[in-house]
């Protein structure tokens, strides 16, 4: 995620970092230079003059302004979907962390220092495991994240051999949460609460996969595409006859304009990647840790992740 002020005066159009421009700039190039030649050959293709009108580019370019902004739209929903399902999952960890230390009955005070064998500790530990692994699995990471001294060493390997890990630490969740009220530690009616804050958890989890796994149709996507491209190169032979040589200078903006909206929709329609403008994942995960690790006098101390040339990951 980029974050920095907004840039005034001329700055604003010398700015490359953030900017879709990095995207389109090699499909905006080909417009330009094809504008430069109907400019140069005045609507002409092999002695022959094509003659099109402004008509049909009126009738089609608010349409598809209409759609392209529809379709961003629907885009930054699933952005801002996501961002609230994680800004969600750092109250619940929150919540969870307060819940274990004065809900569940422990001859001593909850301190890191206890170690995983305290199941207040362990719980706390294994809600930090379970937004890395969140991350991990949102972002399709082919290594998984070093998640030492959160989790018990066979903890650790079988969240390793298994197929979806969220999943999983959220069911160690419930078995020492169920052993504690059967213990005795905590009363089942106070156990409610705690369970209320795991099944919240659960949905952030199913959230995420639903947005990862279910993309804009494709065949809208592509109309969008196609009608995009095919008013940006028709647009040169429109215009020449009224702009004359003025005509790749408008034809550029024109295009970086539609090119830009339709790359951005595609870059914010998956909000959980590695892209510039995606969610911070990484920084979302050490604001839990760090918060977590701090409500049990851990003496690991992290400092927050900070933008790197105003990219957050």
């Amino acid at each position: 995620m980029i974050v920095r002020d907004r840039p005034s005066g001329l700055r604003l159009f010398f700015i490359l970092k953030g900017s879709i421009l990095s995207r389109i700039w090699k499909v905006l190039l080909v417009n330009t230079a094809v504008a430069i030649l109907v400019a140069i050959a005045h609507g002409s293709l092999f002695n022959y003059k094509i003659i099109v009108t402004a008509i049909p580019f009126t009738l089609i370019g608010l349409p598809l302004a209409i759609f392209l902004g529809f379709r961003n739209n629907a885009a930054y929903d699933r952005y801002w979907e996501g961002r609230k399902l994680w800004g969600r999952l750092v109250s619940d960890t929150q919540n969870l962390s307060r819940q274990c230390q004065n809900l569940i009955q422990q001859p001593a005070p909850v301190s890191a220092s206890l170690g995983l064998t305290d199941i207040r500790v362990r719980m706390i530990y294994r809600a930090i495991a379970y937004a890395h692994s969140l991350r991990d699995r949102l972002r399709n990471a082919r290594e998984a994240s070093d998640l030492s001294g959160l989790l018990q060493e066979e903890e650790r390997r079988q969240l390793g051999q298994s197929a979806n890990g969220p999943n999983f630490l959220m069911f160690r969740m419930g078995a020492d949460l169920g052993q504690c009220v059967r213990e005795g530690r905590i009363e089942a009616c106070l156990a409610a609460s705690i369970d209320a804050t795991l099944s919240s958890m659960v949905v952030v989890n199913a959230g995420c996969e639903r947005i990862k796994n279910t993309p804009i149709p494709f065949s809208y996507t592509l109309l969008l595409h196609r009608t995009a491209y095919l008013y940006c190169f028709l647009l040169p032979f429109g215009l020449v006859d009224s702009i004359g040589f003025m005509t790749p200078f408008v034809v550029a903006i024109v295009a970086y304009t539609f090119f830009g909206l339709d790359a951005l929709g595609d870059e914010i329609e998956e909000p959980f990647g590695l892209s510039e403008n995606d969610l911070p994942l990484d920084a979302l995960c050490r604001t839990i840790e760090v918060n977590l690790r701090e409500s049990i006098g851990d003496a690991v101390k992290l400092p927050a992740l900070a933008p790197v040339n105003y990219c957050l990951m």
